[in-house]
């Protein structure tokens, strides 16, 4: 509006704060919130942006760029060849169902057979970026259902580079007409016969395979020891922008690129410190990627065909709900899980934005075909979160939900008064500990296939959130006596801790808390039994260095259960203190630290542990009073009469 860079900056980021702050307030996906200020902002509502939020959709699709290279960080080649089965089988299932019914339904409404190919490959692409920000907002990258979206959503980003090869082969146009950059023109394949261009994608690839191990390792090698923060920054950065350089050079998607870019760099010792690094670059690009797409939906397009529009929207999301459904349904997911995978892939992606572009350039479509599709895409876009919430608020809970599974009467467990709920590394070592002592706990987990997996081992389970009473009722928690809350999800942690407490006051409550803040959170709300899942194992630790400095097993046992005992009596006294940060906490916490090492050095010098031999073998034990008899003796000898 005023071609002003900071002007722009101002508004986007004012909008994305108030927008998000808002739809958080009412518990919903933080991408409502960008897309809602991204309509605001817009030219078609408020008219803060104009035609430049075009081109600030194509710098923020960046944001997709760098979330797969993270992406790719988090998966180890030996996993990625494991998938290839599923990414070829869903993906291609997927892509190929939907372009066949897209292209049937164009062609039927009486667009030319070009038209319909062209509006079919573009519609079989779904949203990367709304999809997995969806899914790890949710923390459900590692269930059947994530792993499967990501499999779609990987193998769509691949045949999107086919996909862009084909256009020109359906162009009947001597040049390309006016290009505006997206994608695939003017690229070295494009003056490269077929043989050299398929040469020319593997010399690629191969590329970033070899310069991940030969070059970019080496190169953040040598940037660690500067010890200079920026330095890794705008290396991280380097690498990002270098690959996805040299997949548009070549044609090919740069988020393909960056992917293959993580996977390769997925063994490196700076893995973690590169996720560290550009996790806050790829949040706020994601954010600017949404909110652009929001102010690219054309009103005024809208309120020409409305009827047309409409009509076209639904039957596009029908299909593709189907579609997904179906291949769902092929590859066994559960039904929670075909679900979710439908309603989270059932809009158009991103990438559709280039390809029909880059259609529009070659005159393949019309323009106000082209207008058409890109208001649709945006839809669709905008659309999924809403029905996303709408199927975990009102379609899962009555039709996702598992009944349990009795064990038979001669496995029936001594007790049947424990609820546990999540079944991850913490939660299965405790239930697996029950059970061996005869204790049947009744699991709750959100993961369906897991569920399955439990059901097969003989827990009795319930698949879903544990924060709805009604699946807590279902489990037997009127009946309980006790109930384990195992996730890692504070929050959630929270919410759970409050519901039992004021329905079910009788039911016992066993919290885990991944640390200090998240305990005094928990004491604060009246909780007693609290586990920080981090204080025995690191004092184990400690226990075990000091045996190995001589210190003695039954000394350290003792020494190990007193400190227990005054700093569970610390935390207690210092969650009633003020927040971390403010001097009178920081004052009483140095104080109490001060108070409790003089206390265990005071146990173990004032003798409670001085004769700890009770865990030593009978001939150390014996040794040891020969030579305690043997200095008495000597004591005796030298004492005058």
């Amino acid at each position: 509006m005023t071609g002003s860079i900071l002007f722009d900056a101002i508004v986007f980021l004012a909008g994305a704060i108030i927008c998000v702050y808002i739809v958080k307030r009412f518990g919903l996906s933080s991408v409502i919130g960008y897309l809602l200020a991204g309509v605001l902002i817009g030219p078609y509502v408020l008219g803060f942006i104009g035609q430049e939020g075009e081109d600030i959709l194509h710098f923020a699709e960046f944001g997709v760029v760098v979330m797969l290279f993270l992406i790719g960080l988090e998966i180890e080649p030996k996993n990625f060849w494991n998938m290839r089965k599923t990414i070829i089988g869903m993906g291609g299932l997927q892509v190929g169902g939907t372009m066949l019914l897209t292209y049937f339904l164009f062609t039927f409404l009486g667009y030319d057979w070009k038209v319909s190919l062209v509006i079919s490959m573009a519609v079989a692409l779904s949203s990367t970026a709304i999809a997995l920000q969806t899914i790890k907002e949710k923390g459900m990258m590692d269930t059947t259902y994530g792993a499967s979206s990501f499999s779609i959503l990987l193998f769509q980003d691949i045949i999107v580079i086919f996909m862009l090869g084909v256009l020109p082969l359906l162009s009947t146009a001597t040049t390309v007409a006016g290009g505006d950059g997206h994608g695939a023109s003017g690229n070295l394949l494009d003056s490269l016969p077929i043989g050299f261009q398929t040469l020319a994608i593997i010399l690629s690839v191969v590329l970033i395979i070899v310069a991940g191990k030969f070059l970019i390792v080496p190169m953040l090698r040598k940037v660690a020891k500067t010890g200079v923060r920026e330095l890794l920054i705008a290396s991280a950065l380097l690498i990002v922008f270098s690959i996805s350089f040299l997949m548009e050079y070549v044609g090919l998607s740069p988020a393909l690129g960056a992917f293959l870019g993580g996977v390769v760099l997925s063994n490196s010792e700076f893995k973690h410190e590169l996720e560290s690094t550009l996790e806050p670059f790829k949040n706020l690009l994601l954010g600017l990627f949404f909110m652009a797409v929001g102010a690219s939906i054309n009103f005024i397009v809208i309120a020409k065909n409305p009827l047309t529009i409409s009509g076209i929207l639904i039957a596009i999301v029908i299909i593709k709900a189907i579609v997904l459904f179906v291949t769902g349904h092929v590859f066994k997911l559960k039904l929670d899980q075909k679900l979710l995978l439908t309603f989270s892939l059932s809009q158009i992606g991103e990438f559709a934005f280039v390809l029909l572009s880059f259609a529009f350039s070659l005159q393949l479509l019309e323009q106000d075909q082209m207008d058409m599709m890109l208001v649709i895409t945006a839809l669709t876009m905008s659309l999924t979160p809403i029905t996303g919430m709408i199927n975990e608020r009102y379609i899962l809970p009555k039709i996702g939900t598992k009944e349990s599974i009795k064990r038979p009467m001669d496995h029936i467990a001594k007790s049947q008064n424990v609820i546990l709920v999540g079944f991850g590394h913490f939660g299965s070592t405790i239930g697996r500990f029950l059970r061996s002592h005869g204790v049947e706990a009744t699991i709750l987990d959100q993961d369906s296939n897991r569920v399955d997996f439990l059901r097969k081992m003989g827990f009795e389970v319930y698949y879903g959130d544990a924060t709805r009473i009604d699946l807590l009722e279902s489990a037997g928690i009127a009946q309980a006596k006790i109930l384990i809350c195992a996730i890692d999800n504070p929050t959630v942690t929270k919410e759970i801790t409050k519901l039992v407490k004021e329905k079910y006051p009788h039911v016992e409550l066993m919290i885990r808390a991944r640390n200090r803040d998240d305990a005094y959170d928990l004491l604060n709300l009246g909780i007693e039994n609290i586990y920080r899942e981090s204080l025995d194992t690191s004092l184990s630790m400690a226990s075990d260095v000091l045996n190995k400095l001589g210190f003695r097993k039954y000394t350290l046992n003792r020494q190990v259960q007193n400190f227990i005992k005054y700093d569970e009596a610390i935390l207690r006294r210092l969650a009633k203190e003020p927040k971390k940060g403010e001097d009178s906490y920081i004052f009483i916490a140095r104080q109490e630290l001060e108070k409790q090492e003089r206390y265990l050095n005071e146990d173990f010098n004032r003798g409670i542990v001085a004769y700890d031999n009770h865990w030593d073998s009978e001939h150390i034990r014996k040794t040891l009073e020969e030579q305690q008899d043997n200095s008495d003796e000597i004591n005796n000898t030298n004492t005058p009469s």
